[in-house]
């Protein structure tokens, strides 16, 4: 856990916290002294998250929510209750070419990565602009800067959001509430490595940086744009993704 208290007295959920990128946000914002709020689909993950939580001494609880479920994103909300930050970090991505993605799949990524962090900020930004301040953040993809041969709808839905995201910032700005988004690209989490197996070594080739990057860089990120740091930081997009690489020499 961090000495550097600077969300002592907050709350946070964050969205997508039992795994991967957003298990690191929970564990750092802890870190930085805010009682957090889990969301995730596994029961006994976010349990076991919210033992090891209290054991280093921080406050969580956990919320199970099915975020393609309308309904069910805005019971999150409600039983989140007044928070001071908001960390949208749950996201879908079925990797496929447009012929193989059918209305059901397009439906899951709009659902899941676009339509329910509008329902979330919708439910929670208005009393955190009755408070005069808030945080709330987006963990983005490169995807919707770089486009690819597959994940169109991928791509759709976090583009989507990235919009959104300056959308919020410009109607609660006004209000002391800050909307950013970082943008990462490759990262090693349990998600990269079921769905690239044996090459999952290709992430390590293919920025600047060469290498990929581990959840506990982006969660940093999210905690500066999260807290007091980062004041003056309202409606941008922090591109965390090791850099592009120069074209070659020839």
């Amino acid at each position: 856990m961090s000495s550097s208290y600077v969300l002592r007295g907050r709350t946070a959920l964050v969205t997508g916290a039992t795994s991967g990128i957003g298990r690191a946000i929970a564990r750092n914002l802890a870190g930085q002294g805010a009682a957090v709020v889990l969301h995730g689909r596994d029961q006994g993950r976010g349990e076991a998250l919210v033992k090891e939580l209290a054991a280093e001494g921080a406050k969580a609880r956990f919320i199970a929510a099915d975020l393609s479920d309308a309904e069910d994103t805005l019971r999150l909300a409600a039983e989140a209750g007044a928070v001071d930050v908001l960390v949208n970090n749950a996201g879908l991505y079925e990797l496929a070419s447009t012929p193989a993605t059918d209305a059901a799949s397009f439906d899951r990524h709009i659902a899941v990565n676009t339509r329910a962090p509008f329902l979330l900020v919708g439910a929670l930004a208005p009393a955190m602009a009755e408070r005069g301040h808030g945080s709330i953040v987006l963990v983005g993809s490169s995807s919707t800067r770089m486009p690819a041969p597959i994940g169109a709808a991928y791509g759709a839905s976090k583009a989507g959001a990235e919009i959104l995201t300056r959308y919020w910032a410009t109607e609660f700005g006004p209000s002391g509430v800050r909307v950013n988004a970082v943008s990462p690209g490759p990262v090693h989490t349990e998600g990269t490595r079921a769905m690239l197996g044996e090459h999952i070594a290709v992430l390590d080739s293919v920025n600047a940086r060469g290498r990929a990057g581990d959840p506990a860089e982006i969660a940093e990120i999210v905690s500066f744009l999260a807290g007091p740091a980062s004041s003056y930081v309202n409606g941008a997009v922090l591109f965390a993704d090791g850099g592009e690489r120069g074209a070659l020499p020839t």
